[in-house]
């Protein structure tokens, strides 16, 4: 299980940020595309 202090969860959501993939392309492994769509909403409030 990923939080949002996982190295991989950190990289994906640089990764989306960045422009270089969108939330949909984030790999269906485990909770990632959850935890990594949450921290992306974070931030963006």
């Amino acid at each position: 299980m990923f939080d949002e202090n996982s190295q991989l969860v950190k990289t994906w959501v640089r990764l989306v940020k960045a422009g270089a993939y969108t939330r949909e392309q984030v790999p269906n492994l485990s909770n990632l595309q959850e935890v990594v769509g949450m921290v992306l909403d974070k931030e963006m409030k």
